[in-house]
């Protein structure tokens, strides 16, 4: 594999750990973007830490418990302290593969986490926080239950997933929040009016998923979108008829300035990720050794102001068409909470 220089660490908040500037998110290893090949996918694992990455990100839900257990695989006959593993919890399942709502009360969370801690081979997590905020449960209660776990010393970190303004406030407010793990792209900038700066007045960090827009500004998502509907994509309304010709539009406008800057598009749109503040961890969702590759490019690619002023002007911040999850699974997100 190529080597990277990925360049200075960075720190998740004033509380959380100081990991590699990119990480590696593994959930299309085991569920939602269609089938995965285990050797290839540890494999990648591998090579992530290989060239450096630190911050593993997986989720007790994602295939059931396939996608701890792959990293458990990975990680076999290595040094655990050189892997910071970051866990969400809560969203509930049924044995096809159902969705059943989101259940964050203590005693569930004491119950996730020792099957987690099972299933990963390890007796600590890194990063634990809840998938969603869940309705029926005080997010004062829900950090209540994860400090009595951090006083435990079964995990090192509290973070948070897709949650508002206010819910940052409150959760921190109990314990502190090391990163709030929320997708941030430049067809995904909600964050920038409200979150974002609370983020930063509290001193946490975010790790963004869905920099290349689940592949959408990847410029490897084919025009006729995907046919396989085990592709949670296939149903999201971005990838979708018009919504899908439109943003694949302004896929070819980053393509122009990538070429000119000797990258690819998912270079160039990890990069401008990366840009966007030191207290900011892109993880990308790599499933192949070849696209790792191409990701940890980004880590080298420098974007001067001119570069940045004519990426923006490319693709503006609103010029996405449609939402970036479902109606249904829209309704469920604490940070597009208004």
């Amino acid at each position: 594999m190529t080597t990277f220089t990925l360049g200075p660490t960075r720190t998740l908040g004033s509380t959380g750990p100081t990991t590699a500037p990119i990480g590696l998110g593994l959930m299309g290893m085991s569920d939602l973007y269609g089938p995965a090949d285990d050797a290839e996918s540890v494999a990648t694992i591998q090579a992530a830490l290989d060239a450096g990455v630190t911050l593993l990100d997986t989720g007790d839900f994602y295939g059931m418990g396939h996608n701890e257990m792959l990293l458990r695989d990975a990680l076999r006959g290595r040094r655990r302290e050189n892997a910071q593993i970051s866990v969400k919890f809560g969203v509930l399942r049924d044995a096809r593969g159902g969705w059943n709502g989101v259940d964050t009360r203590p005693a569930a969370i004491k119950n996730f986490l020792a099957y987690t801690l099972r299933r990963l081979g390890t007796d600590y997590v890194d990063i634990y926080r809840p998938a969603r905020l869940d309705p029926a449960v005080p997010v004062e209660e829900t950090m209540g239950a994860l400090a009595e776990l951090v006083r435990q010393g079964l995990i090192r970190h509290i973070g948070l997933s897709e949650v508002g303004a206010d819910t940052l406030r409150r959760a921190n407010a109990v314990h502190p929040v090391s990163d709030l793990q929320i997708e941030y792209s430049l067809v995904s900038r909600g964050i920038e009016q409200d979150i974002l700066p609370t983020a930063r007045e509290l001193g946490i960090g975010i790790t963004a998923y869905g920099v290349l827009s689940r592949g959408l500004v990847s410029g490897h998502w084919p025009a006729a979108g995907t046919g396989n509907r085990r592709d949670f994509r296939a149903h999201l309304p971005r990838f979708s008829g018009e919504n899908l010709q439109r943003n694949l539009e302004l896929v070819e406008r980053l393509r122009a300035i990538a070429d000119r800057k000797g990258a690819t598009v998912a270079q160039l749109a990890i990069a401008w990720v990366l840009s966007r503040g030191e207290d900011i961890v892109p993880l990308v969702g790599a499933r192949r050794r070849e696209r790792l590759t191409e990701s940890l490019g980004a880590a080298g690619l420098v974007l001067s102001g001119a570069d940045l002023a004519e990426i923006e002007d490319a693709v503006p911040a609103d010029a996405a068409a449609g939402t970036r999850y479902d109606a249904g699974q829209m309704a469920m997100l604490d940070s597009e909470r208004r």
